[in-house]
């Protein structure tokens, strides 16, 4: 599967523009949970967008979505997709992507999913395969695509001879119950960003996991090739007291070094043979990166383009992380010691 948007994700002109008249867009949220409750407040505030309400059977997700944004809230999907919509974001768990975007997509609605697309390869292929037969936009909310530091990096990269990618996704064990490790929170994120950034596919996957104070892995140190033959490795865990988010990139003319955080990013240029090289802070914009995401969806419903990631670009990247999984995690050295232990990675 290629890294690059083809607009396989939809049969050749079938995907439907809304123009004209439907050009007010009616969205539904599915999903109040903390992401999903960010979905409906973004959306509520975009020109042109009708907030017809969310939907999550707990009682208290509704209470604060409603609380948060003031539209209506619904126990069943049922019952918002009978409000009439154009198009959902699609925030529940994991688990429950393939059944809700197969029902959505049934009923010719726009999907966007957030990452990963799927539990499994197959269930998000069969996304991908009712959407493009269905005709409609397919997108996956791979969200740190739209971080302003990410396009400064991307756009600083643009043409360059890439070598290596380094990228560190840390932080502390997040307060949710989860039924994933790392791999799948947190590092499948800078898996579609190391295809984005080399438009290649990843070839070779070298993982090493380790599970420190949860069930699944808690510490994962992966090392990848692409088929364009960058380097590229990522360092993620859930023992770092304070989250960090940095990219480096080198190229045969540059090095790129980005905190996603801070949104500061930096490029090393001119080489010297004395060693001496220059030095320059690249501009970066302050766009909400959900906001930035969700208005590129919404695009991608009213004009019928390809959306910023397709459905084949997010099951690829899943495919990755699910091959990093294969290897099981290993208990860390003094595992056995009672109560939580802090490292800095």
């Amino acid at each position: 599967m290629s890294s690059k948007g083809s607009g396989s994700d939809t049969k050749p002109g079938a995907r439907r523009a809304l123009t004209g008249a439907a050009r007010e867009l009616r969205v539904g949220v599915i999903g109040a949970g903390v992401m999903g409750s960010n979905h409906a407040r973004v959306l509520a505030g975009l020109p042109e967008v009708t907030l017809v309400g969310i939907v999550d059977p707990l009682p208290e997700h509704r209470a604060r979505a409603v609380e948060m944004v003031g539209c209506p809230a619904f126990a069943e999907l049922d019952a918002l997709l009978a409000e009439g919509v154009d198009a959902v974001t699609i925030a529940a768990p994991t688990h429950l992507h393939h059944e809700i975007s197969l029902a959505c997509i049934a009923r010719n609605i726009h999907i966007l999913v957030e990452k990963p697309v799927a539990s499994t390869v197959e269930e998000g292929e069969d996304i991908v395969s009712a959407a493009r037969s269905a005709g409609v936009t397919l997108m996956v909310g791979h969200v740190e695509r739209f971080n302003p530091a990410v396009a400064a990096i991307k756009q600083a990269i643009s043409g360059e001879d890439i070598l290596s990618i380094g990228i560190t996704r840390v932080g502390p064990f997040p307060p949710r119950m989860s039924n994933v490790g790392v791999v799948i929170d947190l590092a499948v994120h800078d898996i579609d960003l190391i295809r984005w950034f080399t438009e290649s596919d990843i070839v070779e996957v070298q993982p090493q996991l380790s599970s420190a104070v949860a069930e699944r892995e808690d510490i994962a140190l992966l090392q990848f090739r692409t088929a364009s033959g960058v380097l590229a490795h990522i360092n993620t865990n859930w023992l770092t007291p304070f989250k960090a988010r940095n990219v480096t990139v080198a190229t045969r003319g540059k090095y790129v070094m980005g905190d996603l955080l801070t949104r500061q990013v930096t490029e090393c240029f001119g080489f010297k043979p004395d060693g001496s090289y220059s030095m320059r802070h690249l501009p970066v914009g302050h766009d909400e990166p959900l906001r930035a995401e969700l208005i590129a969806f919404l695009s991608a419903v009213r004009t019928g383009e390809v959306p910023a990631v397709t459905g084949d670009e997010g099951v690829a990247s899943l495919a990755i992380a699910i091959r990093c999984l294969e290897q099981p995690p290993k208990p860390a050295a003094n595992s056995a010691r009672k109560g939580p232990r802090r490292i800095v990675g």
